[in-house]
């Protein structure tokens, strides 16, 4: 199948890459410039591109991107820091975001005839984020399904939409993926800061997996408070 992968720059989305070049036919790399602080994920989806020798396009949303007000990742306030599951972490939810750059992509893959639209939704992005769930594909691939009918069929592939972050690095590790490659910390600096709910969740991910985490972090060791912190929360 010809499919096109969102592709952001970071881990989930990376080993999204490789594995649909293992399994399918890939066609070409999407990413989205949306204002977000961490930018320079764009950097890493160009470099995967570039291994994988897809195409790469970076779609310039900016504009809307700034007028999706009220998140840390596009209003300028504090990314919160902590367990990537803590209720302070819907502060970095940016409204909308998925189905914006989903119709995008759908309509790109109708435009060159693609079979599927893949993206990394996962298991763990369920709690904070309602555009990444199960409900929000079914509805979606339903809607494209309306939105394109008589013009083409495009199918929604989700292939971690049920699993969790250390299985997909599981997963990228059996398809060789250079994890060292790829950008998950929300505050976009020189390195992965170690303590932002996605840092967090990035290092506990390779310490479940039981997998060598070759990032280099600012605090590498402030995920280990984080998760018992997190455990104790939920016990409570």
């Amino acid at each position: 199948m010809k499919t096109i992968v969102l592709c952001s720059g970071g881990l989930d989305s990376v080993t999204l890459a490789y594995k649909v070049a293992a399994e399918r036919t890939l066609t070409r790399l999407v990413s989205f410039d949306y204002c977000q602080r961490h930018n320079k994920e764009l950097k890493y989806a160009r470099r995967c591109a570039t291994r994988l020798m897809a195409p790469h396009d970076v779609v310039d949303i900016a504009a809307v991107g700034r007028l999706l007000t009220g998140s840390a990742l596009t209003s300028g306030g504090a990314v919160p820091e902590g367990h990537y599951a803590e209720e302070t972490m819907r502060v970095t939810v940016v409204p909308n975001r998925n189905a914006i750059m989903l119709a995008i992509a759908f309509g790109l893959a109708a435009a060159e005839r693609a079979d599927a639209v893949a993206a990394a939704v996962h298991g763990g992005d369920h709690f904070i984020y309602p555009d990444c769930r199960p409900a929000f594909v079914e509805a979606f691939e339903a809607m494209q399904r309306h939105a394109l009918d008589g013009v083409a069929r495009i199918s929604f592939s989700t292939p971690f939409l049920r699993m969790s972050k250390a299985d997909i690095v599981r997963e990228g590790a059996r398809l060789e993926v250079p994890f060292a490659e790829t950008w998950s910390c929300y505050k976009g600096g020189a390195l992965h800061c170690g303590r932002c709910g996605t840092c967090v969740e990035r290092r506990e991910a390779f310490h479940l997996a039981g997998v060598d985490d070759p990032t280099p972090y600012e605090d590498p060791d402030y995920w280990v408070e984080a998760c018992r912190k997190h455990r104790a929360r939920q016990l409570s």
